[in-house]
C-alpha cells in the first residue's frame, strides 16, 4: 500500500515557509497561485494528461516548502517541475518543446493573466516576441536542467506522488454512486474539486494523504448536486475521521473564493501577465520592504562548493 500513500510536509517546514519567508503572505500567495496556474496551462499546451500536470503542482509545492520562492525565475520552476514529472511517466516533453511553450505563456501575446483589453492588439502584435533566438533557447535549457537538478536534490530524489483520483472514483463505486442516473456529474464534480484543491492555500496535497482527499471531494461532489448519501458514517469505512473530513471540506469549498479574493485585491498584479520575481522585488521596494536575496541552506551549500572546487 505504500504507493497509495505521499510523504507529508512536516510541521517545522510549514512555520518555516510562512514565518522566514522575505515575502508578504498575499505576495506569496499570488506567486504560488500563479505558478500553479502558470503549469496548468503548460500542461495544456504540452497536450499532457491532468495525472502528470497534477504531479508536476505537488512536487512544485514541495520544492519551495524547502527551497526559497525567490532563489529562481517562477517560470523557470515551473518548466522544470513538469519537464521532470513527464520525463518520469510514459509521455516525456523535449526542452525544445518545453521552451516555446513557456516562452509563449509569458510573451505578451499569451492570455495567461491578462484580461481582453489587456492583450496586445493582433495588429500591434511582433510574431517574434513570443519566439525564442538559439541562444535564448540554450540558456533556457541549461536553466531547465539546472533547476531539474535542484528540485531531486531539494526533494532527495523522492518524486514519488500519488493522486487521489482514482482513489475518488472508486469511492464513488463503493458507494454505488455510479449506479445513478447522475453518475457522470458526480464522479466530473469530484474530480473537478481534486484539481481545484491544488490551488488551495492550505496546500491541501501536502497535509492529507490521498485517501482522505478522495473522501472530501466525494463529499462535497454529493452535497453539490444533492445526491443521496448513506446516513451512516460512511467516511470512517475509508479511515477519514469526522475532523479531518470537515477541515478538507471546508478547505476546498475555500478555494474558489480564495481566488477570487486573490484576483480582486492583486488585479493590478496580474494585469500585467506572469508574475517575475522583477515585479515582486519593485512590489516589495515600493511597500518598503527589504527585498530578499533569495539565498537558501542551499545556496549556501553552493557557494562553499565553489569555494572549495575554485581551490
Amino acid at each position: 500500500m505504500s504507493h497509495l500513500v505521499n510523504p507529508l510536509a512536516t510541521p517545522s517546514q510549514l512555520y518555516h515557509l510562512s514565518t522566514f519567508s522575505s515575502l508578504p503572505q498575499d505576495l506569496q500567495e499570488a506567486v504560488f497561485t500563479a505558478t500553479q496556474c502558470l503549469t496548468q496551462a503548460a500542461g495544456l499546451l504540452l497536450e499532457l494528461p491532468q495525472s502528470v500536470t497534477a504531479q508536476a503542482n505537488v512536487i512544485l509545492a514541495r520544492h519551495w516548502l524547502i527551497d526559497s520562492l525567490m532563489t529562481h525565475e517562477f517560470s523557470d520552476v515551473s518548466a522544470a517541475a513538469i519537464y521532470l514529472v513527464a520525463k518520469l511517466g510514459p509521455l516525456p516533453r523535449s526542452t525544445r518543446d518545453v521552451s516555446n511553450v513557456y516562452a509563449y505563456l509569458v510573451s505578451p501575446r499569451s492570455a495567461l493573466f491578462r484580461s481582453g483589453d489587456q492583450q496586445t492588439p493582433h495588429q500591434d502584435y511582433d510574431p517574434l516576441a513570443s519566439c525564442q533566438t538559439e541562444s535564448d533557447y540554450f540558456a533556457f535549457q541549461n536553466r531547465l536542467l539546472a533547476l531539474e537538478a535542484r528540485i531531486l536534490y531539494t526533494l532527495s530524489f523522492d518524486t514519488h506522488v500519488s493522486l487521489p483520483h482514482p482513489l475518488a472514483i472508486t469511492y464513488l463505486q463503493t458507494l454505488d454512486f455510479l449506479g445513478m442516473p447522475d453518475r457522470r456529474e458526480v464522479s466530473l464534480r469530484a474530480v473537478q474539486h481534486l484539481n481545484t484543491a491544488l490551488l488551495s492555500p492550505q496546500m491541501l496535497y501536502l497535509t492529507h494523504q490521498p485517501h482522505a482527499l478522495a473522501t472530501a471531494a466525494v463529499y462535497c461532489a454529493a452535497r453539490d448536486l444533492g445526491a443521496k448519501m448513506p446516513e451512516c458514517a460512511w467516511w470512517e469505512v475509508f479511515d477519514v475521521d469526522r475532523e479531518e473530513l470537515g477541515f478538507l471540506v471546508v478547505g476546498m469549498r475555500s478555494v474558489e473564493g480564495f481566488l477570487n479574493k486573490v484576483r480582486e485585491d492583486m488585479s493590478w498584479f496580474f494585469g500585467g501577465g506572469m508574475v517575475t520575481r522583477a515585479r515582486v522585488e519593485e512590489e516589495m521596494r515600493k511597500r518598503g520592504l527589504q527585498v530578499g536575496n533569495g539565498t537558501s541552506e542551499l545556496d549556501q551549500e553552493d557557494e562553499v562548493m565553489k569555494m572549495m572546487d575554485s581551490r
